[in-house]
C-alpha cells in the first residue's frame, strides 16, 4: 500500500527511500533482552550486507530521524517538528525495503512518553535519553501474586524514611527483570486511602540492595518473566514520577502507550509477507501450500484483517491531524484486535510447518532459526500483556462505549 500524502511530502519520501535503499542488507549484531531480541530479527534482513551493533543502528536512525524524531535534542531524542504524517512514511518506507527499525522496549514505548507527559525535568534528562539509546533497559513493575487484572489491590509498600523510600514486597510476570537496569514500579505509600489513590509511580535501581530476582522459565525455554523481590530497599525519594499518591493516574498513562503499542500494522504486514514466503516454500503432497485451498482461504483471511487494522491505522492517522475528531475508541481496539490477530497469524504458520513445527531448539530440519515457534508462544503471552482481551472489552464496552459497569459478585 503506497500512500500519496500530497507533493510537500514528495521529498521527505524520497530521502526516507534512499536511506533504506543504502542500508538495504544491513545485519545487526547483539542481544539486549536474550532469545527473543536475536529470534524476531530472523529473516528480517538479509546477511549479506553491512553488519552494525543494534546500538550502533539505534544511533544511527536518531541521528537521521528515523527512530525518537520528535523528541528533544536535549533528551537524546532528533528534536524534530511533531508530523504524523513523516512518521508514517518512515514506517511505511521500512518496512517496504526490508530494514529493522529502531528498538523499543517497556522503557523507551511505555516510561519515556509518561516522563515526557509527566516527569520532572531533571527526570527527562537523566532517564530518556539512556534509554532511547540503550543504555539502560527497563522493566515494569505492576504485577504482584494477588494483583493482576486488579492491579489497584497491590501491595507491595513504600515507607518515606528522611530523603528514602524503603521499598518491601514482591512483584511477578515482570518482563525482562534479569536484563534490567531500572524498573518504573507500582507501591502502596498511603495505606489508609482507598486503593486507586494510595499507590506512587517509583523508578528503582535494579542494582539495589534488597532486591531478589528470581526468572521464570515459561514454555519458550526462555526466562523472559521474573518475579522480584523487595527487602528493606531503599531509593532517593526524588524517583517518583508525579505526586504521592498519584501513581495511578501515571501508570495509566503507561498503560495507554502500552496497549497502543501491542497492535503495530506495520509490523503485522512485515509478518505477513514472510508468512506468504514461508507458504511459497513449503510444501505438502508435493504441491506448494499457498496452492492449497484451504491454507489459502486461511491466509486471505488473515490478510484481510492485517489490511483492516492498516486501514484502522490510517483512520486513528486522520483523527489526530483532525483534532476535531475522538479516536479514542478506535485506539482502544488496536491492543484487543492486534495481539489476537497476530496469535492467529503465528497459529497458521505452525500449522503449515506440520511434524517441522514442533521442533524448536537445535535442528537441520528446523525452518527460519525456530522463529516461527517462539513466535506461536511469544504472542499468546501478549494477549495477556497490557491486561487480558476480558479486561480489555470491559476497557472497551464502559469507556469507549458508555456501557454499565460489569456486576460484581458479593461474596458471602
Amino acid at each position: 500500500m503506497n500512500l500519496d500524502f500530497g507533493s510537500e511530502y514528495d521529498d521527505f519520501r524520497d530521502k526516507v527511500a534512499g536511506f533504506c535503499s543504502s542500508h538495504k542488507g544491513v545485519h545487526l549484531t547483539g542481544s539486549l533482552y536474550g532469545q527473543y531480541e536475536t529470534i524476531k530479527r530472523a529473516r528480517s534482513v538479509s546477511p549479506n550486507g553491512e553488519t552494525m551493533s543494534l546500538i550502533e543502528w539505534q544511533q544511527l536512525l536518531i541521528e537521521n530521524g528515523y527512530f525518537a524524531r520528535n523528541i528533544p535534542k536535549e533528551y537524546g531524542g532528533y528534536g524534530g517538528e511533531l508530523d504524523i504524517v513523516k512518521n508514517v512514511i518512515i514506517n511505511s518506507e521500512f518496512n517496504k525495503a526490508g530494514i529493522p527499525s529502531g528498538t523499543g522496549g517497556q522503557g523507551i514505548d511505555f516510561l519515556v512518553p509518561t516522563l515526557l507527559e509527566m516527569g520532572t525535568e531533571d527526570q527527562k534528562k537523566q532517564y530518556i535519553k539512556s534509554a532511547l539509546h540503550l543504555e539502560t533497559i527497563w522493566c515494569q513493575g505492576y504485577s504482584e501474586p494477588n494483583a493482576g487484572s486488579d492491579l489497584a489491590n497491590l501491595q507491595t509498600k513504600g515507607v518515606l524514611d528522611g530523603n528514602e523510600w524503603v521499598i518491601n514486597g514482591q512483584k511477578i510476570w515482570t518482563s525482562t527483570a534479569k536484563y534490567s537496569q531500572m524498573m518504573f514500579c507500582l507501591v502502596r505509600t498511603e495505606p489508609d486511602m482507598p486503593k486507586h489513590k494510595g499507590i506512587s509511580y517509583l523508578l528503582i535501581p535494579m542494582d539495589s540492595p534488597g532486591i531478589k530476582i528470581r526468572p521464570l522459565v515459561d514454555m519458550t525455554l526462555d526466562a523472559g518473566f521474573n518475579e522480584v523481590f523487595f527487602t528493606d530497599v531503599r531509593i532517593p525519594a526524588k524517583n517518583i514520577v508525579g505526586q504521592r499518591g498519584e501513581g495511578w493516574l501515571v501508570a495509566n498513562k503507561t498503560l495507554v502507550h502500552e496497549r497502543g503499542s501491542l497492535g503495530d500494522p506495520e509490523r503485522m504486514i512485515t509478518r505477513l509477507n514472510l508468512l506468504i514466503e514461508l507458504m511459497k516454500n513449503e510444501t505438502l503432497n508435493g504441491k506448494r501450500v499457498i496452492d492449497h485451498p484451504v491454507y489459502r482461504d486461511r491466509l486471505m483471511k488473515i490478510q484481510g484483517k492485517t489490511l483492516a487494522l492498516k486501514a484502522h491505522g490510517l483512520r486513528l492517522l486522520s483523527g489526530k491531524i483532525n483534532k476535531t475528531q475522538n479516536v479514542n475508541l478506535g485506539i482502544m481496539i488496536v491492543k484487543l484486535y492486534g495481539t489476537e490477530m497476530r496469535y492467529e497469524l503465528e497459529s497458521l504458520a505452525i500449522d503449515i510447518l506440520g511434524e517441522l513445527g514442533t521442533l524448536y531448539e537445535q535442528s537441520p530440519h528446523i525452518r527460519d532459526e525456530g522463529s516461527w515457534q517462539y513466535a506461536f508462544m511469544y504472542y499468546l503471552g501478549l494477549i495477556i500483556g497490557g491486561g487480558t482481551s476480558q479486561i480489555q472489552k470491559n476497557i472497551i464496552s464502559e469507556r469507549g462505549l458508555g456501557m454499565p459497569k460489569a456486576p460484581k459478585i458479593k461474596e458471602v
